[in-house]
């Protein structure tokens, strides 16, 4: 896959998108929106996660954190086409995603500089998203979710976790939902060379589910279709730790790298630097 001037080259290794959270409620307690001078902020931190070896920077107006409230698209907009635009002056060669399931701020970002769309809810929850991203030529990251924001469970010091949905079969129900997605972005004129999946960790999963999932990545890789991995500082690890958001660096590495011999080709991270490592080392030791 050819995004821009940069060539992703599938299955030689693994490649890492860094979170920058353009927002005042994110679970993990790094949202941007607090700091004074939001737009350097992002600068600032967009620059450590290049220098630590992120290819990608995913940018987020509004949190899915379990519980949040949604944003307007024009909230949404605001919050992040300022920092897209300063990050495309910036850093001229860096991918940007914009992380987004509303066809009009994926719009705006795409003119102001994004390179790809990071739809959570995969061109399911706006009809006019997947026509955007053909328009545009952007490839597309298409996640499973079945979360229900009204569901959610809430223990005290490690946050919210959306109650797992009812599955027949945890790995054929995701797997024939993805497809669902791909099939949208197909017909919209979306080439399948322009298409990323993500299994929605955490997304309308249990803790068991979430678990599963990872450890058999490998069956979502054979549909065909590089695959992104987000497990980072999540509540499936914070549960099975015993931990809060940020003291789950050691669970999120662990979840990383069988990740990646399991056939994860993105990892979407917040400890950039050391998930890079830890992809590093694994992808030395099974690609």
């Amino acid at each position: 896959m050819k995004v821009g001037k940069f060539t992703f080259e599938w299955g030689s290794r693994t490649y890492i998108m860094g979170i920058l959270n353009v927002t005042p409620d994110s679970f993990s307690g790094d949202g941007l929106i607090a700091q004074d001078d939001v737009t350097q902020a992002a600068l600032k931190q967009a620059r450590a996660f290049l220098s630590d070896g992120a290819e990608i920077l995913d940018v987020g107006g509004e949190s899915t954190r379990p519980g949040s409230a949604a944003v307007s698209a024009e909230e949404e907009t605001q919050r992040v086409v300022p920092v897209i635009s300063a990050l495309r002056q910036n850093f001229p060669d860096a991918l940007i995603s914009i992380d987004t399931y509303k066809a009009q701020v994926a719009q705006a970002a795409l003119q102001a500089g994004a390179n790809l769309i990071n739809d959570v809810w995969g061109l399911r929850a706006d009809e006019n998203m997947a026509s955007v991203a053909a328009r545009h030529n952007a490839p597309v990251i298409l996640m499973h979710n079945r979360s229900d924001p009204a569901h959610v469970e809430r223990k005290e010091k490690l946050g919210g976790a959306y109650i797992g949905a009812e599955y027949q079969n945890l790995l054929e129900d995701v797997k024939r939902e993805l497809l669902a997605s791909v099939e949208i972005a197909r017909r919209a004129g979306i080439a399948d060379g322009q298409i990323i999946l993500d299994p929605g960790i955490g997304f309308g999963k249990t803790r068991e589910q979430n678990l599963q999932l990872i450890n058999r990545l490998d069956e979502i890789r054979a549909l065909g279709f590089p695959v992104l991995l987000g497990a980072s500082r999540k509540s499936f690890i914070g549960f099975t730790l015993n931990l809060p958001p940020q003291e789950r660096l050691e669970g999120t590495l662990a979840a990383c790298v069988i990740g990646v011999a399991r056939g994860a080709d993105i990892l979407r991270a917040h400890d950039v630097k050391s998930v890079a490592r830890a992809a590093k080392m694994t992808d030395a030791l099974t690609r």
